[in-house]
């Protein structure tokens, strides 16, 4: 078995730590080898977070290089066209459609780029750019944008559903729990 490459993508605070865990989760229970890696950027003041989860037969290093993801899951659309370089041929791109500006587009030093959807395309890319917002406060939390996207890459990689759920159960805490459970499968449907 090769080894599959994701990398999960976000600003501080939108929860790509926790998507991580339930992904490193998932492919362990499968008997899996799997290594995790967070890169903090400056993610407690609303910066660039990246996590690198590698898994497979036997992996030796969690790092993934430019045009080695097989996946990029991304939280936010910036950050979306920031790590596409990584993305391999025939990989794919999820992406939450959801903007959130950085400080220079705050303090009004630069503006939100626009038409990154199109612009992504346009290099080839395979993207599924959707409003993941929107399942995650029908399920009764903002925060919860992680848990549906998640959701929409449990659709793709083959793993047993349960696997998931036990991991999103295992993960959350108990209050949210049920909430993040919703989360999960209006990303499985979101998927198609």
């Amino acid at each position: 078995m090769n080894t599959t490459n994701i990398m999960i993508v976000g600003v501080g605070g939108q929860g790509t730590l926790l998507a991580s865990r339930i992904l490193g989760s998932v492919t362990l229970q499968s008997g899996l080898d799997v290594k995790v890696s967070e890169v903090h950027g400056m993610s407690q003041r609303g910066g660039s977070v990246v996590t690198y989860v590698k898994y497979g037969e036997k992996v030796l290093s969690p790092v993934i290089d430019k045009g080695e993801a097989d996946y990029i899951v991304s939280f936010e659309l910036l950050e979306a066209a920031r790590w596409v370089p990584y993305l391999k041929m025939g990989g794919k791109l999820i992406t939450n459609t959801q903007q959130i500006d950085p400080m220079p587009v705050i303090t009004g030093a630069a503006e939100y780029p626009k038409g990154l959807v199109e612009k992504i395309k346009a290099k080839g890319v395979d993207i599924l750019a959707f409003d993941a917002l929107s399942p995650a406060l029908q399920a009764g939390n903002a925060k919860a944008v992680n848990v549906v996207l998640m959701g929409v890459l449990s659709t793709m990689l083959g793993f047993d559903k349960s696997l998931w759920t036990d991991a999103v159960k295992a993960l959350v805490p108990e209050k949210l729990r049920q909430l993040n459970l919703e989360a999960f499968e209006l990303g499985v449907k979101a998927a198609g």
